[in-house]
């Protein structure tokens, strides 16, 4: 998710393309979105496959078989699955565990799992959807003493920037040509 992204963005702060992609994204993070959509797109070629008809000049190849019936219901569940991983989250052990048993089951019914396609991509979509777990909200604590927390915390570093490393106490603060020589001979690099 991006760190920078508001998290409410109103109608009248930004332009309305802006915000809408500001609420996928937010929509997306609540969910196991990537999970949904590799599944949705592991049930396409299994169902394509068995009634497609291709053309090579004046050759047609059909890929009709008498499992049709398996491949339909097959493709048509992985889709319905993957759609479930995006509306119902708490369905999604269940739709992980379904969807792996269902691309393994394609493989002999449907034309080796839609050539491998939507076999691998219905495989990839059940892990994530059994690995997925949903985030616990940051909790954020308030300094009660109106500000002296952080003063406190800025002692140790007299330059204020957290995260930055201060130099030691038997270092001076500021390099000069002559600090190597002020500090006992040590170098001041860091």
């Amino acid at each position: 998710m991006n760190h920078q992204a508001p998290v409410y963005v109103r109608r009248s702060d930004d332009a309305w393309l802006t915000v809408v992609y500001y609420h996928f994204f937010a929509w997306r993070g609540r969910r196991p979105f990537w999970a949904g959509l590799f599944t949705l797109l592991g049930g396409v070629p299994i169902v394509y496959f068995p009634y497609a008809d291709m053309r090579l000049g004046n050759v047609t190849l059909a890929m009709a078989t008498t499992t049709g019936s398996g491949s339909l219901i097959i493709g048509i569940l992985l889709m319905t699955l993957g759609l479930a991983l995006w509306f119902q989250q708490s369905i999604r052990v269940f739709a992980g565990v379904a969807s792996i048993l269902l691309a393994l089951v394609s493989l002999p019914v449907s034309n080796l799992g839609g050539f491998f396609v939507g076999f691998i991509l219905s495989m990839v979509g059940g892990a994530l959807a059994l690995s997925w777990v949903p985030g616990s909200p940051v909790e954020e604590t308030a300094v009660p003493d109106g500000g002296a927390g952080k003063a406190a915390a800025m002692a140790g570093n007299p330059h204020g920037i957290p995260g930055v490393p201060a130099p030691r106490e038997t270092e001076t603060a500021y390099a000069s040509e002559t600090t190597a020589h002020a500090d006992g001979g040590r170098n001041s690099a860091g």
